[in-house]
């Protein structure tokens, strides 16, 4: 006998009027267009619990359930990608993803994917949904994610996602001097005229983003942030609405503008710095079969690290005798 697993979602507002087997396409990734028109054909697939054809069109904020057998759940192929794992047991797996690893296929990167290490990690995962992934970190962001190896598992882990009990804390290095730390709360969406980018749009979902400030220098801060939400580009969207986008942002950044009176070596390093300065350090989360509140951090990359020694070492170090510098700030 066949196990079968429900899957769900909900239609973006933002992809309102559009056809549900476009919708779908978008919504579930790891399914070939062919097998999800087929799902829509046979009724396995349903808007609200009704069945449609493939050329209805969403309103948007539409329910929709896949009941799809548990095999091939995953259509992807096993690849021996490296995968820096920090723990595992019998129904989680913690990554400390590198710069540079996209965490599932997508446009332009059909595979060399987390996702594609993953199923070469364990077969099993082929019949978890997006083969345990949970949430995700863009291509050029580093750090923590949670992986479940089992479907009861991601049941408990995409539950506590959006019950918020999943804790988020991230390192990134803003462009300019925060004066202190605070909170920004804007809704994110699709932006308006680049459908490819988000931003802060007075239609979009609900995203809350906490910082402290960790040290300032002459030009740049570094700070600790604390997700309360999880929207696509979130942080990167939220810092760069106040006016300090990370560094490094070819998206959210701006044109480079380099400080005045700054070194030749800051010049280059500032230059350099082709990616978001963004890192998961501490991920928290209960454990979804023993209950327990589990922690890991990872430290900094590379990139980050040389780049916060320069900034430290032209500040003329982490404090002064006029406290204009400010350092271990954490979380209440």
């Amino acid at each position: 006998m066949t196990d079968r697993q429900v899957l769900e979602g909900t239609v973006p507002l933002d992809m309102g009027g559009e056809r549900i087997d476009h919708v779908v396409v978008e919504m579930f990734p790891d399914f070939s267009r062919s097998r999800l028109q087929q799902w829509i054909k046979s009724g396995e697939l349903l808007v609200d619990g009704n069945q449609v054809k493939q050329k209805f069109k969403v309103i948007g904020d539409e329910k929709i359930t896949i009941d799809a057998a548990i095999e091939d759940v995953v259509e992807m192929i096993p690849q021996d990608v490296p995968l820096d794992i920090i723990y595992e047991d019998d129904d989680i797996i913690v990554i400390n993803k590198p710069v540079g690893l996209v965490v599932h296929p997508g446009s332009g990167h059909d595979d060399g994917t987390m996702m594609n290490g993953l199923l070469y990690h364990d077969a099993e995962l082929a019949k978890v949904p997006r083969a345990g992934i949970v949430h995700r970190l863009d291509k050029d962001t580093s750090g923590l994610l949670v992986t479940a190896k089992n479907i009861s598992a991601h049941k408990h882990l995409v539950d506590q996602l959006q019950e918020r009990t999943v804790s988020r804390e991230y390192m990134a290095i803003v462009k300019g001097v925060l004066v202190s730390g605070g909170t920004v709360e804007e809704p994110i969406g699709r932006h308006y005229v680049d459908r490819k980018k988000m931003a802060v749009v007075q239609d979009g979902k609900e995203a809350i983003t906490h910082y402290r400030v960790q040290e300032r220098f002459e030009h740049h801060s570094l700070v600790k942030v604390k997700l309360e939400t999880g929207r696509t580009h979130q942080i990167r969207v939220h810092m760069a609405h106040i006016k300090h986008s990370l560094v490094g942002d070819q998206v959210y950044g701006g044109r480079l503008q380099l400080p005045k009176n700054c070194s030749e070596e800051m010049k280059l390093a500032l230059r350099g710095a082709k990616r978001q300065m963004l890192h998961a350090w501490r991920l928290g989360l209960i454990h979804p079969v023993t209950g327990e509140e589990m922690f890991w951090e990872a430290g900094m990359p590379e990139d980050m690290e040389d780049l916060l020694d320069l900034m430290r070492y032209e500040a003329g170090g982490h404090n002064d005798d006029d406290g204009d510098m400010e350092v271990h700030y954490v979380f209440e």
